[in-house]
């Protein structure tokens, strides 16, 4: 795993691990992360990580649109 370093002005009021679930949860969203790597990537396991998604405005069916209206129809 890589280690990336940000510098972040002080007046920013996040802590490392809300950062790391602000980037963790954007990368699950875009589909670049699975759900357990992005829990993996925040420490946490794939529940309590999808279970924090929503405070993020993220949902946790990372499907588009279209690929749950054909598994509605083939159901």
């Amino acid at each position: 795993m890589r280690t990336i370093t940000l510098n972040i002005p002080d007046t920013f009021d996040l802590s490392e691990k809300e950062i790391s679930m602000l980037v963790a949860s954007k990368l699950y969203e875009q589909g670049k992360l699975s759900l357990g790597q992005a829990a993996e990537l925040v420490g946490m396991t794939k529940r309590t990580f999808a279970e924090k998604l929503g405070r993020y405005n993220v949902s946790i069916f990372n499907s588009p649109h279209s690929d749950i209206s054909s598994d509605v129809k083939n159901a």
